[in-house]
């Protein structure tokens, strides 16, 4: 449990480092059916930021403590782009895509946590 904390928090600092926006680690650890233990969310203004939001989060947590993605999809076009951590996915949208799908809402039943974002 402790080492998946970790990851998340290396996430998070990831996505601060290239200013990603709306924050929210969707823990799903006390549901039975979750198909992970967590979601890391966020967001970018354009296919260019999404893109180099997530390229930091595989970069920063690569160098920070040594974890690569499993696998990842999406840097084609930077609408959304996917990340498995093995228990943790990561998931950088662009703001109109993210509204669209709503995946946080869909798993409202986990513990919600939203990071302030960085100036």
């Amino acid at each position: 449990m402790k080492e998946n904390e970790q990851i998340v928090k290396k996430i998070v600092e990831g996505i601060q480092e290239r200013k990603g926006k709306e924050i929210v680690i969707v823990n799903m650890t006390k549901l039975k059916e979750a198909p992970c233990k967590y979601f890391v969310i966020c967001e970018g203004d354009s296919n260019v930021h999404v893109n180099s939001v997530a390229s930091s989060v595989k970069d920063w947590v690569n160098e920070q403590i040594d974890i690569k993605p499993l696998a990842s999809a999406g840097f084609e076009n930077a609408e959304w782009i996917a990340m498995d951590y093995g228990q943790i996915i990561v998931h950088v949208f662009q703001r109109h895509t993210r509204a669209f799908y709503d995946i946080e809402h869909l798993w409202n039943d986990a513990d919600l946590t939203r990071i302030e974002n960085l100036n």
